[in-house]
């Protein structure tokens, strides 16, 4: 079965998302601070977590972020916080959705449902080796090396770096990125591609820093550089 992990506070809330969701064929497992729900989540990683953003002990950005150094399952945030800044900075630590209170519970299972068959496993191809020489995407999984090195990247970015290397050369805007990257309904904005280019750039980097992978095109949006053309 299905098990999903629900990090929040207020009971009451908890306690009506766990009612939809068990009555949507879903386990649930309730948290009510960070710190405690962040050791169950690295033990053992649950299929998809509800996490909220103003929790004690640990606030759920840094829950986010020290999860996403351990698992890469999806994480939908909970927030009444709705400024630019909180949304930027979950996305880019690895968010795969925001739903903002109050919510209705049949909205949020709906968008539990949306987000659990985008990352299912088998609904992407087998692991193929990309138009950059070097570089492999593991398509199932949601995994890329490059060189043999394990690049660790959020699904966000993963999904950026699917798009931009199999189209080498090709100029994509921001705005195409968002279609064909976030295929979904997900409120990205498109300033939050600056950010996920700037990491996959830095975690590219690290790995091969003689390259310099993504093009920056002035006003228009970014391409992927053949490695022949992307020599400093």
């Amino acid at each position: 079965m299905t098990r999903i992990v629900i990090v929040e506070d207020e009971i009451d809330i908890a306690s009506v998302v766990q009612d939809y969701l068990r009555h949507a064929g879903y386990e649930t497992e309730h948290f009510t601070d960070g710190h405690s729900a962040l050791e169950s989540i690295v033990a053992a990683p649950p299929d998809l977590t509800l996490l909220d953003i103003m929790l004690p002990r640990l606030d759920g950005i840094e829950v986010l972020r020290r999860a996403r150094e351990h698992t890469a399952h999806p994480i939908i945030m909970l927030t009444a916080r709705i400024e630019e800044v909180d949304r930027l900075l979950g996305l880019e630590l690895g968010a795969d959705d925001y739903v903002c209170k109050p919510f209705s519970p049949r909205e949020l299972v709906a968008r539990v449902r949306a987000v659990l068959r985008r990352t299912a496993p088998g609904l992407q191809g087998p692991a193929s080796q990309s138009e950059a020489p070097g570089l492999v995407l593991d398509d199932v999984h949601w995994r890329a090396s490059l060189e043999g090195t394990p690049l660790n990247l959020t699904r966000r970015e993963f999904g950026l770096l699917q798009v931009l290397s199999r189209h080498p050369g090709r100029i994509f805007s921001r705005a195409r990125l968002l279609e064909l990257a976030y295929d979904d309904t997900v409120d990205v904005t498109e300033r939050a591609i600056d950010s996920h280019v700037k990491n996959l750039r830095r975690k590219l980097g690290a790995v091969t820093p003689e390259y310099d992978w993504i093009r920056s095109v002035y006003g228009v949006g970014f391409a992927w550089e053949a490695q022949a053309d992307a020599a400093r």
